[in-house]
C-alpha cells in the first residue's frame, strides 16, 4: 500500500495513502451521509433499556430496520416487540459487548438477516462511583469493558464492513459529559468516557473518506437505570464488598431518553461530531478550555 512520510513534534511518521482502498471517495467526490433512515439497518448496543431503547424506538419509527444487541434479553425482547407491533422490522441478539467474539456474533447476524448495516450505535454503557483511591481492579476491568472495549468491539466487527458497502453510514458512539469535563467521584466512568470522545473525534477523520459520519453523544442526566448498574455486572467482577452508593451529585437538567434519542437522530442527520444535549454543560466547557489557555500563556516569558 502506497506510503508517505511526514514529521510531527519532531518525530518521523508514515503517512497511509488510502485513495486505492476500497470505498474511498476521491477528493472532490459528492460527501455520502445519512439523510433519511427509511429503509436503513441500525444496530444499537444497550438497546433494552435507557438511551438505548430511546435510540431504537426512534429509529424505528423512522423507517429503520433495527438490530438491538443487549445482555438483558427480557428488556430487548419488549423493545423488539414494540418495534414489530408497529409493523416495523426487528431482532435482538443477546451481546456482551466486552467479549469481540459475541459482538463479532452480532454483525454476523445483522449482515445474515438484513443484508447490511448503515448506522452503528456503540450505547452499551456502566457506570461506578467512588475516589480512585478506593477503585478495585475489577472496577476497571467492568466498566473499561463495557464502555470503551464495546465501542472498540463495534468498531471492529461493523465499520470494515461499513465501509465495504461502498454507500451512506454512520456511527455514533455514547459517551457522557464526564468524557469532556472530569468529576471527583467518578474516575473510573470518566477515564472509560474521555476515551470514548478521543476515539470518537480520531475515527470522524478517519472514515470521512469513505463518507460514513460520526458523532458522540455527551449527555449529562437522563432519567435512565445507570446507577443500578450492577444489576448487570457479571459475578466474576463482582467486588467483594458492597458497591458504592452514588454519592455524585449531578448539575443540570434530567431529561427524557426520548429527547436525548431525537437529538443524537438530528445530529446523526447533519453529520455533526459532538451531540452536547444540555446548555448547562457550556459553563463548564468554557472554564475548562480557559484553564488550558491560562496553561499555556504563563508559560510563556
Amino acid at each position: 500500500m502506497p506510503r508517505r512520510d511526514g514529521i510531527t513534534g519532531g518525530r518521523r511518521y508514515r503517512r497511509v495513502d488510502r485513495r486505492h482502498e476500497p470505498g474511498y471517495l476521491t477528493q472532490g467526490a459528492r460527501r455520502i451521509s445519512i439523510e433519511s433512515f427509511v429503509g436503513r439497518t441500525a444496530v444499537v448496543t444497550g438497546g433494552a433499556s435507557g438511551i438505548g431503547r430511546a435510540l431504537a424506538l426512534s429509529l424505528a419509527r423512522e423507517g429503520a430496520r433495527l438490530v438491538i444487541g443487549d445482555r438483558d434479553e427480557a428488556g430487548m425482547a419488549d423493545v423488539v416487540g414494540a418495534i414489530r407491533a408497529r409493523g416495523g422490522e426487528a431482532i435482538g441478539v443477546p451481546t456482551d459487548v466486552s467479549e469481540l467474539a459475541q459482538v463479532r456474533a452480532l454483525a454476523d447476524r445483522a449482515f445474515e438477516t438484513f443484508g447490511n448495516v448503515h448506522v452503528l450505535c456503540n450505547n452499551a454503557g456502566v457506570a461506578v462511583w467512588g475516589g480512585l483511591e478506593q477503585a478495585t481492579h475489577r472496577d476497571w476491568q467492568w466498566v473499561l469493558g463495557i464502555n470503551l472495549w464495546g465501542v472498540i468491539h463495534g468498531v471492529e466487527a461493523f465499520v470494515p464492513r461499513m465501509i465495504a458497502q461502498r454507500g451512506p453510514g454512520h456511527v455514533l458512539n455514547t459517551a457522557s459529559m464526564a468524557g469532556l469535563i472530569a468529576s471527583q467521584g467518578l474516575g473510573v466512568y470518566n477515564t472509560s468516557k474521555y476515551a470514548v470522545v478521543g476515539l470518537s473525534e480520531t475515527l470522524a477523520k478517519d472514515l470521512r473518506p469513505y463518507g460514513i459520519g460520526v458523532s458522540v453523544l455527551c449527555p449529562m442526566g437522563v432519567d435512565t437505570r445507570i446507577n443500578a448498574s450492577e444489576r448487570n455486572r457479571p459475578a466474576s467482577l463482582r467486588n467483594e464488598s458492597p458497591p458504592a452508593e452514588a454519592a455524585v451529585t449531578l448539575i443540570g437538567r434530567t431529561l427524557a431518553p426520548e429527547t436525548v434519542a431525537e437529538m443524537a437522530l438530528a445530529a446523526m442527520r447533519e453529520n455533526r461530531l459532538y451531540v452536547i444535549t444540555h446548555d448547562e454543560g457550556l459553563e463548564p466547557l468554557r472554564r475548562r478550555f480557559q484553564r488550558m489557555e491560562q496553561a499555556v500563556l504563563e508559560r510563556k516569558p
